[in-house]
């Protein structure tokens, strides 16, 4: 049987060390697991570096989006099927600011960088993004965030194959970060969800119950 292989898509303020315990647990099920980098400067640009990973893998991959990671994710072409973690899922046109509104729950905790773009205060990282991580793991994710440029979540998808394609949700019930109403909503769009009561980075918190949605995906094709 053929690997299969998975490329993960994190989200804002965050890299690709965060998907570390997800990476491990797909990688002990035999999946072969790229996570590349983005903050490129542009939804645009985030959504070619994705492109250029799925291109070069040698199977059509499997995409798992977390949060904003999802608008990237959703302009790919040649993958197999989409999973997305707590995240966005943009039909042509729409944007992460514009389905996520003013009131979004993270709003509340940007702040301006002093070098420019935004950033969130260590202080309130833990209970935003990790509230059900393992106390040490939570402290080594805020250690990993990095400061974000302005404009990606203002970036409008142009082209949207996962409509098209299989998909899964991963709706975070206890989500701080994203409004688990709006994650519902996305999750309808899709070919099916599940609801985890989880934060919002089950990649953290319960990387083997994800790591089963997410090849249990590639099997429902």
């Amino acid at each position: 049987m053929t690997a299969p292989e998975v490329i993960l898509v994190h989200g804002l303020y965050h890299q690709p060390q965060h998907m570390q315990p997800l990476r491990a647990a797909l990688e002990e099920r035999g999946a072969i697991v790229h996570v590349p980098r983005l903050h490129r400067g542009s939804l645009a640009a985030d959504t070619g570096a994705v492109q250029q990973v799925v291109d070069a893998c040698r199977n059509e991959p499997i995409l798992v989006a977390h949060s904003y990671g999802g608008a990237a994710a959703a302009g790919m072409q040649g993958a197999a099927s989409f999973v997305f973690m707590a995240a966005f899922a943009p039909k042509v046109g729409e944007s992460c600011a514009q389905l996520g509104g003013v009131d979004a729950p993270v709003n509340a905790f940007v702040r301006p960088h002093p070098e420019g773009g935004t950033f969130i205060p260590a202080e309130a990282a833990a209970e935003l993004f990790y509230a059900d991580c393992d106390p040490q793991a939570a402290q080594r994710a805020v250690g990993l965030l990095v400061p974000q440029a302005s404009g990606h979540g203002r970036g409008v998808v142009e082209a949207a194959p996962w409509e098209h394609a299989v998909s899964h949700y991963l709706v975070c019930a206890d989500d701080r970060a994203m409004s688990p109403a709006l994650q519902l909503r996305m999750a309808m769009r899709c070919s099916s969800h599940e609801v985890l009561s989880a934060s919002h980075s089950p990649y953290i918190s319960r990387p083997q119950q994800v790591a089963t949605s997410v090849l249990g995906s590639a099997a429902a094709r």
